[in-house]
């Protein structure tokens, strides 16, 4: 055909070394050039169209999707900092935080030992140290299967001081020498399993129930509050823990949460049984249980957010004997505008005082009582937040026998916070904080620490 033949043509002008553009692949656009230049008449050039669309082959039929090949797709999460492998999202989250810590603290004598105190003692010191929260990195890989969701979750946990390894691994006090490394305490490992109207359950190590939310609503999560020593820094200050609330803990549990009902919510868990830290050796049959229920609601402007939690736990002595160790508190917070305003109390018996099963006992193995409570208020303008705390713990005797024994036992440990936040951005936070600290023994000994802390923290 004579299309056929023109295109021949110019492919030899193209060999011979003529300049010409290369039309390969495109006949219709040469037809036109040929065209414009006046060799083909309006006739020839319509015609050699109508040719060129016949003999042109059929398009490539695309390759059919085959189910499973979404399976090697990688691309951005939609929010959050995070990828889509396949079916599976993995996403990651942490925070860095450090601050500069002066505590005035009490010079060390006769009438300053309190044992199980938290104010510090032994002079005035300085450090450069992390907060309530050490920094973390979480790491949580999620997905769809069979209509559950599932999720395996880790959490690390490592501080900016040195670590002096002992019993309590990266919480031991710390070791300002020189070659000496960080701490991780790897606090989080869980499996999750939900889906809608089932609830979650969750397996592994994660936060405990009981005091849970009393930490997760104090103002000194973010920042330093009482140093529990400044000399050599640990991997974490104190905060409120041991005045106001026991630390709830990162512990290994099985724990089935409902799915929420009109803003109510319920947890109950099993957990792993914890020996004593100063009663007697233990060798404990029967699990730990703790459970928790919320609320959340809103009236009119007011936000309202209330929970209570529990625990029970059996121990038993391996040379005989048993007590069981039991705790209740309760909670609220609740936002009018820029106003926050947070309480909470705890009582408790065989618990002991600050952090679970801390002074729980007497030497005969009879369970101590506790009880305490913290009280707080923020108000925010614009990036600025004023935010204030106070909050006590107390532990008693068991009887004249437990007091005659352990006179310097702590009585209360309290402590006053004023703050001072700035949002810098939507990741940095930068905080101003005083912290007033004080420990009384049964026997009258007192020990006071005053300490400025100025730093900030990031979240991702």
């Amino acid at each position: 055909m004579l299309w056929k033949v023109l295109l021949g043509t110019a492919s030899a002008v193209a060999m011979m070394g003529v300049s010409a553009p290369a039309y390969a692949g495109n006949s219709q656009a040469l037809l036109k050039r040929l065209h414009d230049k006046g060799i083909l008449s309006d006739a020839e050039y319509n015609e050699l169209l109508k040719e060129d669309a016949a003999d042109a082959p059929a398009p490539a039929a695309s390759a059919p999707v085959v189910a499973g090949d979404t399976a090697k797709f990688v691309r951005a999460t939609d929010s959050g900092i995070g990828l889509q492998v396949g079916p599976a999202t993995i996403k990651f989250s942490g925070s860095v935080n450090g601050f500069y810590v002066y505590d005035n603290a009490a010079k060390p004598g006769a009438n300053t030992t309190v044992t199980g105190g938290i104010a510090s003692v032994g002079g005035n010191t300085s450090a450069v140290r992390n907060g309530l929260l050490p920094g973390f990195l979480k790491v949580d890989a999620t997905t769809t299967q069979n209509g559950w969701d599932v999720g395996a979750h880790f959490g690390m946990y490592p501080g900016i001081n040195s670590a002096a390894w002992g019993a309590l691994g990266a919480n031991n006090g710390g070791q300002p020498t020189a070659l000496a490394t960080a701490g991780i305490d790897f606090r989080e490992t869980y499996l999750t399993i939900g889906r809608k109207g089932f609830g979650e359950l969750k397996i592994g190590r994660a936060i405990g129930l009981f005091g849970s939310e009393a930490i997760l609503n104090d103002i000194t999560l973010l920042s330093s509050g009482p140093t529990g020593g400044n000399a050599a820094p640990a991997n974490t200050t104190l905060g409120r823990i041991g005045t106001g609330y026991i630390y709830t803990d990162f512990q290994p549990q099985m724990t089935y949460t409902t799915p929420s009902m009109g803003g109510l919510q319920a947890s109950v868990g099993v957990f792993q049984p914890l020996n004593s830290l100063t009663a007697g050796a233990q060798n404990n049959s029967s699990p730990g249980f703790q459970g928790k229920v919320t609320y959340d609601g809103a009236f009119d402007a007011v936000k309202l957010h209330l929970w209570a939690s529990g625990i029970t736990q059996e121990h038993k002595f391996v040379a005989g004997g048993s007590y069981t160790g039991q705790g209740l508190d309760v909670g609220a917070r609740t936002t009018y505008g820029p106003v926050t305003l947070v309480g909470t109390y705890y009582t408790a018996k065989g618990l002991g005082t600050t952090v679970l099963n801390l002074f729980d006992t007497d030497a005969a193995g009879k369970p101590r009582s506790s009880e305490g409570y913290y009280v707080q208020a923020a108000l925010t303008q614009g990036k600025f937040t004023l935010a204030g705390s106070y909050g006590a713990s107390y532990l008693n005797y068991t009887d004249a026998a437990d007091r005659a024994a352990n006179p310097t036992l702590v009585r209360v440990n309290s402590s006053a916070v004023g703050q001072l936040r700035y949002g810098l951005n939507s990741w940095v936070t930068l905080i101003g904080e005083y912290i007033n600290s004080n420990a009384k023994a049964h026997n009258g000994n007192s020990a006071t620490s005053d300490a400025v802390a100025l730093g900030g923290i990031l979240f991702f």
